[in-house]
């Protein structure tokens, strides 16, 4: 059975802002082999819609650097699944637009032959820890205290409370700290 497991980028408050937290090289570095070990990416369509078309027309463009090219060719080769219930079709042949049940839907991902799937954004891996289907949590804090914004698991609902084991942190030259989690 395949894992899923949610990566998100957080400051030291908690907060999951993306534009508060630009990578260094190191970092990106982190998330290009990261990316390149699974199959299939989880989003809903508020992340679906920051990453695609960014990246795919970034690891097109001759002007990018190094780093964001290579990170937009690895994201662009993966298929992806969106949970939305207002975007139309995509005919890139990469990505699947789905209104189906999420519980349901990821239970059958999940069996399906293949790398691992990465979920990010808030919304949908949030519903996905609510039903105890994430597997492994991949958290990068970065060194920064944003104040206000999106937190990271706010207003979520358990049925009880999830033990996780830490099974490898990185520290990074900017202060950046990778942690990954699994069930215990």
């Amino acid at each position: 059975m395949r894992k899923l497991v949610y990566a998100i980028n957080v400051s030291i408050d908690g907060c999951c802002d993306h534009t508060k937290m630009v990578p260094d090289e190191d970092l990106f570095d982190y998330y290009i082999q990261l990316l390149r070990g699974f199959g299939l990416f989880v989003y809903g369509r508020k992340t679906y819609q920051l990453m695609v078309p960014y990246w795919p027309d970034v690891a097109k463009d001759p002007s990018s650097s190094k780093s964001d090219m290579e990170f937009g060719q690895v994201f662009a080769s993966k298929n992806i699944v969106v949970f939305s219930r207002t975007l139309n079709s995509n005919d890139d042949g990469k990505t699947r637009i789905t209104r189906g049940d999420l519980r349901e839907e990821i239970l059958r991902l999940k069996q399906e032959p293949g790398e691992d799937i990465l979920a990010g954004g808030v919304d949908i891996p949030s519903q996905l820890i609510q039903l105890d289907l994430v597997d492994e949590l991949r958290i990068v804090v970065a060194p920064v205290v944003v104040g206000k914004g999106r937190r990271l698991f706010e207003d979520m609902i358990l049925p009880a409370s999830q033990r996780l084991k830490l099974v490898e942190s990185k520290v990074f030259e900017s202060g950046c700290v990778a942690l990954r989690y699994s069930k215990q």
